[in-house]
């Protein structure tokens, strides 16, 4: 059950030192220090309001690193839940959001404990490319109103929409907002050019929240927008919900376990690459479980691995998951004692934090490299990308892997060979005398075909319509099965359909090299030497052992 081990329970078990925990306090702070403007920043983009994104970070943060199954994990709100939280609560209000991040958190258990945490290896990378960038594009676009202090009433949720009202209130544009906002990200890209070990985002907001206060700028801030933020961790309950509201937040209680697990599962390869060790990821599936559930009961947002605020736990020398711990509980002594000067920093400052967060998640290197690898690469990563901008994430989503699969299933169609074992192409005949020359080394009435790769659905088909072009079934015919390593239900099928064929035309068929899992379904399906005219052998020689001594009694002696 080593798998199901919180790897904090393994690493307290094996022993904790004290420079283990001078480690994990100061790499705690810094987390704490860097995640504190952005779990607001990313609440706020969300449609909810600051103490939310804190909430989440506290619970969230604290259950991940406490359950999980990685090392240096660090959890809570991220830019990836963005747009669905926003949609969710647009929708079905914030009740719908918290219910629907209790369902996710309950999905998340079950995939954790059904073993699904290799499941981020059948997500293809220009998916995850396409829609990280997808993301990256929506929330910074969410975010142009803040920054320019445009006035409007209400921003349309669509993306084309939205810009539209952004171009038709240019006139409303704010240039001390502006002049913040701008500021915001020249100390943030400066102290990243010249001191990236400085917690940027909260140097920058603290400069500008002082400016801000100092010289009575006048800019929108969190205490003007939200004049009543509560201090603490309300107490956790259950949301108001009926069996109408718990259908219609299905399929966003899916879209936000499969974005958690996803992403936490990213974070985590990529914590392991950074340090050398190994994550459980059905255990940090199980972590994220049991703090989205948590989160959702005490009224936070939904939470997963966050890969930037891991990476730095880890440049920070955060040894275990007790940084993680510290993390959140740095982040409660904020919300307990300094929420009144939270108040000051400016929303157009939050808005240009977003901005580089949505720089990290485009990706773009990866994105152009992309772009520059084949057709159906570049098909399925543009098409994602274009969907979940313009469309939606689900959609987004389950098309771009859908036609992943299909391309993958055509490219393997395509490799897979039906062919003649003597039609091989030669150096010392041509077509005409190989064919003679190969023909001779079979007996008569025996044909011989070779199959390469899988036998599946794409590819079935194929045998058939070569046997029917041969005009009529051999007396014996071998089917050399050695380079196939698969075979499904519709193979299987195809196969019935030629024995059967070879049963009404008083043929034999003889299967030569299976493998495991061809020969296991064949006699899953009762196909088996039980028949008279089937026969397995162990490889080519002896098929063509067994082909000449059922012709040899049909063959006339000379005289």
């Amino acid at each position: 059950m080593r798998t199901f081990t919180p790897k904090l329970f393994t690493l307290l078990k094996n022993g904790y030192t004290k420079n283990d925990l001078q480690s994990d306090l100061l790499a705690g702070l810094t987390v704490a220090i860097v995640a504190l403007p952005l779990a607001m920043a990313l609440a706020i983009a969300s449609g909810a309001s600051p103490d939310k994104g804190l909430i989440t970070a506290v619970i969230a943060g604290f259950l991940i690193s406490l359950f999980g199954g990685s090392r240096v994990q660090i959890g809570g709100p991220t830019g990836a839940f963005v747009v669905v939280v926003y949609n969710v609560i647009a929708q079905h209000g914030y009740d719908g959001l918290i219910l629907a991040t209790l369902m996710a958190g309950i999905i998340l258990l079950v995939a954790g404990y059904a073993r699904m945490g290799q499941i981020i290896k059948f997500i293809p990378h220009p998916v995850v490319t396409g829609f990280t960038a997808g993301i990256a594009v929506i929330i910074a676009s969410s975010q142009v109103k803040d920054f320019l202090g445009l006035r409007i009433e209400n921003v349309p949720a669509d993306f084309i929409p939205k810009w539209e009202s952004y171009f038709a209130g240019l006139d409303t544009l704010s240039l001390p907002t502006l002049g913040v906002g701008l500021a915001t990200l020249l100390i943030i890209i400066v102290l990243r050019r010249f001191a990236p070990k400085m917690p940027g985002y909260l140097i920058a907001v603290g400069i500008c929240a002082a400016l801000v206060a100092l010289f009575n700028i006048p800019v929108e801030t969190i205490g003007s927008r939200f004049p009543d933020i509560p201090t603490g961790l309300p107490m956790p309950e259950l949301p108001a919900w009926d069996l109408a509201k718990l259908q219609s937040v299905i399929p966003s209680a899916f879209t936000i376990a499969f974005l958690a697990g996803i992403e936490a599962l990213l974070s985590a390869v990529v914590a392991d690459g950074m340090t050398g060790y190994k994550h459980r990821s059905n255990q940090e599936l199980v972590g994220q479980g049991i703090a989205n559930i948590a989160s959702g009961l005490f009224g936070g947002l939904p939470a997963t691995g966050a890969i930037a605020r891991t990476a730095t736990n880890i440049k920070a020398g955060g040894r275990t998951p007790m940084a993680g711990i510290f993390h959140a509980l740095f982040i409660l002594l904020f919300m307990l004692f300094a929420m009144d000067i939270m108040a000051f920093v400016p929303m157009a400052a939050l808005a240009a934090i977003l901005f580089i967060v949505a720089w990290g998640m485009s990706e773009i290197g990866h994105f152009i490299h992309i772009l520059r690898l084949s057709k159906t690469d570049r098909a399925v990563m543009v098409l994602t990308f274009l969907l979940t901008v313009l469309v939606d994430l689900t959609v987004a989503i389950g098309v771009g892997v859908t036609l992943a699969c299909l391309l993958f299933m055509k490219h393997m169609a395509e490799s897979v060979e039906i062919k003649s074992e003597w039609r091989k192409s030669s150096a010392l005949y041509d077509e005409e005398q190989e064919y003679e020359t190969q023909r001779h080394d079979l007996p008569q009435g025996v044909e011989v075909f070779q199959i390469t790769g899988p036998f599946f659905f794409g590819v079935a088909s194929d045998l058939i319509d070569t046997l029917k072009a041969m005009g009529r079934m051999p007396k014996v015919l071998i089917l050399r099965m050695r380079l196939v390593p698969y075979v499904d239900a519709t193979g299987e099928s195809a196969l019935e359909s030629i024995i059967k064929q070879c049963g009404d035309n008083g043929s034999c068929i003889i299967f030569s090299g299976l493998q495991s899992q061809p020969m296991r379904m064949l006699k899953n399906a009762h196909i088996d030497e039980g028949k008279a005219h089937v026969v397995f052998t162990d490889d080519y020689e002896a098929a063509l052992q067994k082909a000449r001594e059922m012709t040899a009694e049909d063959s006339t002696p000379h005289a």
